[in-house]
């Protein structure tokens, strides 16, 4: 009964806070529509094209430099040869408050505008039709990823001629060019007072009755703390706002961006310092990305992806997070070697159900939460505190009955020994569900490609690759149980076993270890300490339910009372982790790896560094290994200082919408993810395997770079 109560809690965990992440359509929030200044354009001309996106009242999207959070409106072009666009001109943001965070964007109505240049060779009396996928985030209080494919044709007119206006946008555009900032006519200063800074535009002709509402938009994403007042002060000298930087220490000798205010009731905007180096224009004939960076979904059929999931769920049997479950399966195999061969087998079928039937839920719930515009991946469930503290607690009960401190109805505790002495298969049907839960924070090779396919056909398609990824998985045992040879191979049961029980239960204990650092990486410390307090709970629910099973009359009573009094405080416990969430920091680490954002990334594309982009999680096993044995190790960080590399890495251990959207980009629903950027060109993806021979031959590809 145990058992099943504690199966039954965990999936209504899950679930409910499944069905909470379920939102409104993006769609509904934002219209979003691809204009153009023009009616007409000509061969060698360059005109001015526009994004507008109309939101619903409350709802906001993103400026370049988003703030405490979020992310800018990105779009990702088609164009047809010959035609090239350039970086987005953005418009004066507002300051967006939500809670105590701060951040910059624009609620109503926004035009982005981009000049579009045609080459002169582009034949004239045929339409230039112009296409793209815009992406954004959207928010309230709540945040929802949505995209949009926007198009347009634009009529070429013969060489020479003017392109004609279009009277019907004249009034979006002349507003749109109204919002944008202006280089400051007057120069600007910025000093440091104390632990903060002063912004000061030199101009004489400002009074303070003239001047109100005064406001500092940065560039960078981190240099101030955005959600400080900006104290403005006006005197005979000109205006100056009182900024707190993010960092006292490492306050900035220069801040460029965007200074707003009002004057006299209107609103005026100057960009003050040297703004980053914009975009260039889309080259008019792209050239062909690496092979190692096509989208899978480009290139894979139903049946080639259903083959690369089957053989990532046979690697997966290697990966260490499977290892406890694949100890257990040992000593179920064990156990079973002198039973009948049929009952043998139907053990190996309901396994294989088990890992079927927790598969196909957990992505057809994946299916769904993304279809209502969730940002989540493959290994969504271990992105939620909840579920890791109770895959921890469920872990350290099994364990408990593995080293023969209780004995839940008489074998272990639904890990192929039945949940109770008549129910041996649907034992063997948990274990599947057991291995299911622990192998997806894994990715082995073949699966990133299999899932990113799954996850954006239609749900059929969908569902018979996941299908084939858990067949994978299950195979091995499954073909141990339906081969008899095999099984007698295997020696007798007898009382060594009591031994190998108890020495499976450390790899159970080494997982239970792993679960709670994940949860430290997710929680703060008081999420923690509810957390650890939590496994003692158990373990003294687990002490005091044997109690009860070697006692009788009262005292047997009592002390099943007081095991079930342990659960029912270790689960509220465990709703009390989600209000404690830790936030990530923005600090370099310890081996040179800086936060990733969008917008870093793009900074630094712009200026031709090359760039590696590490996309990870805490709950990620295979990318801790990569960490440890090929990230860290001293040749590969010599490599990238000497061939000047910066490293970005994005930490998904909790949902990150930036982080979600970069996966999908490159075809994958999961970590790890491994980008090798140059500059300006597509990403080099990497394997998900790394070794530092990979590593270190992608680095030195660079033209005109150390070579190792």
């Amino acid at each position: 009964m145990m058992r099943t109560l504690a199966a039954l809690v965990l999936l209504l965990a899950g679930l409910g806070e499944a069905v909470a992440l379920v939102p409104k359509q993006p769609k509904d929030l934002v219209r979003a529509s691809l204009v153009a200044e023009t009616a007409t354009v000509a061969p060698g001309t360059t005109v001015t094209v526009g994004i507008h996106m109309a939101m619903k009242p409350g709802w906001h999207v993103y400026w370049r430099n988003p703030g405490d959070s979020g992310l800018p409106p990105e779009m990702a072009w088609e164009l047809p040869p010959g035609a090239a666009v350039g970086a987005i001109d953005w418009p004066v943001p507002e300051r967006l408050p939500v809670q105590t965070l701060m951040n910059y964007g624009y609620e109503g109505e926004v035009t982005l505008l981009m000049p579009l240049s045609v080459a002169k060779d582009v034949p004239a009396g045929q339409p230039l039709h112009l296409k793209g996928k815009l992406s954004y985030l959207v928010c309230e209080e709540i945040c929802i990823p949505g995209s949009s494919d926007l198009a347009l044709d634009l009529p070429v007119a013969e060489p020479g001629t003017s392109p004609s206006p279009d009277p019907t946008h004249a009034t979006l555009f002349a507003e749109a060019r109204a919002a944008l900032p202006t280089p400051s006519p007057w120069p600007s200063r910025l000093t440091r007072e104390g632990d903060g800074l002063v912004l000061h535009l030199d101009h004489a002709g400002l009074t303070a009755g003239s001047v109100s509402e005064a406001a500092f938009f940065p560039y960078g994403e981190t240099v101030l703390d955005n959600a400080a007042a900006q104290t403005l002060t006006v005197d005979d000298k000109g205006l100056h706002l009182a900024l707190k930087p993010s960092d006292p220490a490492a306050a900035p000798a220069e801040l460029p961006g965007v200074l707003a205010f009002s004057e006299n009731g209107t609103r005026r905007a100057f960009a003050i310092g040297e703004a980053p180096a914009a975009a260039p224009a889309v080259a008019a004939v792209p050239e062909p990305a690496p092979v190692s960076a096509q989208a899978p979904e480009e290139t894979l059929t139903l049946w080639s992806a259903a083959g690369l999931a089957l053989l990532g769920g046979l690697v997966l049997n290697l990966m260490p997070c499977v290892f406890p479950v694949l100890s257990i399966k040992v000593l179920s195999l064990v156990k079973q070697a002198g039973e009948s061969t049929r009952r043998v087998r139907i053990h190996g079928l309901a396994y294989t159900a088990g890992v079927l039937a927790s598969f196909l839920a957990l992505a057809g719930l994946l299916m769904a939460l993304k279809g209502g515009g969730a940002t989540l991946g493959w290994g969504f469930q271990l992105q939620s505190p909840i579920v890791v503290a109770l895959l921890a607690y469920g872990l350290l009960a099994m364990g408990l009955s593995l080293s023969g401190v209780v004995h839940l109805g008489g074998g272990i505790a639904g890990l192929g020994d039945g949940l109770t002495r008549r129910a041996g298969y649907q034992g063997s049907f948990f274990t599947g569900v057991l291995a299911t839960l622990v192998a997806t924070p894994c990715t082995a090779p073949f699966m990133g490609a299999a899932v990113g396919f799954a996850l954006t056909q239609p749900p059929a398609v969908g569902l018979v690759v996941f299908a084939s990824l858990g067949l994978g998985l299950a195979l091995p045992f499954l073909m141990l149980t339906l081969w008899p040879g095999a099984l007698r191979l295997m020696p007798r049961p007898g009382a060594w076993m009591d031994t190998l029980k108890g020495v499976l239960a450390f790899p159970v204990y080494a997982t239970v270890a792993w679960l709670v650092w994940v949860l430290a990486q997710q929680v703060g410390p008081s999420g923690l300490l509810a957390g650890l307090s939590g496994l003692v709970l158990v373990g003294f629910a687990a002490w005091a339910w044997e109690r009860a099973h070697l006692s009788g009359g009262w005292s047997g009573g009592l002390a099943r009372a007081a095991a079930l009094a342990a659960l029912v405080a270790t689960a509220g416990l465990v709703v009390a982790l989600d209000a404690d969430r830790a936030r990530a920091g923005a600090t370099v680490t310890a081996d040179g790896f800086e936060p990733f954002t969008q917008a870093r990334l793009d900074g630094l594309r712009n200026e031709g560094r090359t760039v590696f982009v590490d996309m990870t999680a805490a709950w990620c096993i295979t990318c801790q290994i990569n960490e440890r044995t090929t990230l860290s190790r001293d040749p590969v960080r010599q490599a990238f200082r000497a061939n000047d590399v910066a490293l970005l890495r994005g930490d998904w251990t909790n949902q990150n919408p930036e982080i979600t959207a970069l996966l999908e980009r490159y075809g994958r629903s999961g970590v790890p993810l491994y980008l090798v950027y140059r500059g300006k060109a597509e990403a080099v993806v990497l394997p998900q395997i790394l070794t530092e021979g990979i590593v270190l031959a992608e680095i030195g590809k660079r033209p005109g770079l150390a070579q190792r």
